[in-house]
């Protein structure tokens, strides 16, 4: 009898995650190369924008078949407002035609798909599921770059093939650290605020995987994914409490000193690229020139089209009559199984002066306030659970700290590769928490 209770009880979990197939599928295919695509050509679409195209159809499909009211007014403005300020850039632009596939990227990270998640989820058993899947890619992705630090069969860095870059490749270098970053911040805060009741190897597994990634995370070499990395931690930990946060980080500091000092990870380099960090302004290397030779041209686009920008795609196609002699012609990349080639710099590496100088004022306005506002409705949804409750869900503190690293990156990256699609997945769950977590509370001593 008990085993066939327990034998019901998978069938119905499983039977009850069925409808999240679309969106594990993205997850998956996420891991599948998009194929012998030219840089040069800018973004291409992979496997896992496929998928996302069949996420937001079955999502429309259902809503049609249902003929169900599907978001609340504030909800669907907050996610419809960043298609107001591409929409207007793009028929403002010289030439709307051109602008067609950024448009349509822009809508797919930012707007359509975030919006299928939030319609998708019903609970958060459902986070729970697609956080999970997320976890486990990162653990798998982070083996793989851990074994490429390993082997000397990883990107290229510093004339070594050692940089971790699971199987993104060397030309999506920032793609496993994104990932592995998004798993962590998920691990992290399942292990510091588990479901009551769950049994405690739950806690020691999160908290453990959590340790484990960031050791992909620190070979990774990536300073951008590192500095968000850490906003983001002291972001959980703080919402998780003051006493666990202390304890938390001086466990941390002390494993840090373990893993870099002690064993050896990433040795002397990791303590070069931790440096570089702060000698940026004084000694700054020919990837930190380029990024500023960048910023600029984006600013100087921006000043000529104050409110709409030049368009979507605008900036590789205005880049060189607005930078400096400073910038290169490309960076160079090589190893984890491509040729040596040099890849074009068609984006200034900075989300926020990227859609400044393509979207101009308005598409900034409207893409950051719509964030904003998520993180405002989020964090205010925390403060009533532990009023409710005594602490935050897991779920809560996770959607925030995500949206505090997708912020803090930002500043050192933008969309692109066929990584970015887990970013559309991500701001879904964050949205799903800001604008439907909270009505989803469970009675107290249940599973958060």
């Amino acid at each position: 009898m008990p085993v066939s209770a327990a034998a019901g009880g998978w069938r119905g979990r499983l039977r009850r995650s069925l409808p999240l197939l679309p969106a594990l599928a993205v997850v998956v295919l996420v891991c599948a190369p998009a194929g012998g695509a030219d840089p040069a050509q800018g973004a291409t679409v992979g496997p896992a924008d496929l998928a996302s195209a069949v996420l937001v159809g079955w999502v429309a499909l259902t809503l049609v078949r249902r003929g169900a009211r599907p978001l609340a007014a504030r909800a669907a403005l907050l996610l419809a407002l960043p298609a107001l300020g591409v929409t207007v850039a793009t028929i403002a632009s010289f030439d709307p035609a051109a602008g067609l596939p950024g448009y349509v990227r822009t809508l797919q990270i930012f707007v359509l798909v975030p919006a299928a998640v939030v319609l998708l989820l019903r609970d958060r058993r459902d986070f729970a599921v697609l956080g999970g899947a997320l976890v486990v890619l990162a653990l798998f992705q982070g083996a793989v770059g851990v074994h490429q630090y390993a082997t000397g069969t990883g990107a290229s860095y510093r004339g070594a093939d050692i940089r971790a870059v699971g199987t993104f490749g060397a030309v999506d270098v920032m793609g496993m650290s994104t990932l592995v970053s998004y798993g962590l911040v998920l691990a992290l805060a399942l292990g510091l605020l588990p479901p009551p009741g769950s049994h405690r190897r739950l806690r020691v597994c999160a908290l453990g995987a959590a340790g484990l990634l960031a050791v992909p995370l620190v070979l990774s070499f990536s300073r951008g994914a590192w500095i968000a990395t850490g906003a983001a931690v002291l972001a959980v930990l703080l919402l998780s409490g003051r006493r666990l946060a202390l304890r938390t980080l001086a466990v941390t500091g002390a494993l840090a000193v373990v893993l870099v000092g002690g064993a050896g990870v990433g040795g002397e380099l990791v303590g070069e690229r931790l440096g570089s960090i702060t000698e940026v302004a004084d000694a700054p290397d020919q990837s930190v020139t380029d990024r500023y030779s960048m910023w600029a041209a984006a600013v100087s686009m921006w000043q000529r089209e104050p409110l709409t920008g030049v368009g979507p795609r605008g900036f590789p196609e205005h880049r060189d009559g607005n930078a400096s002699l400073a910038l290169s012609s490309g960076s160079d990349t090589a190893g984890a199984g491509s040729d040596f080639h040099r890849e074009p710099l068609l984006s200034p590496h900075n989300m926020y002066l990227l859609v400044l100088s393509e979207q101009g004022l308005l598409g900034l306005t409207a893409l950051v306030g719509s964030w904003a506002a998520l993180l405002l409705l989020g964090l205010r949804s925390l403060r009533a659970e532990r009023r409710a409750y005594g602490a935050p869900p897991a779920c809560g503190a996770a959607a925030v700290g995500l949206l505090v690293w997708q912020l803090v990156d930002f500043l050192y990256a933008d969309i692109g590769g066929p990584s970015t699609v887990l970013t559309a997945l991500v701001l879904g769950l964050v949205a799903w928490w800001a604008l439907r977590g909270a009505d989803t509370s469970p009675p107290v001593g249940a599973a958060r």
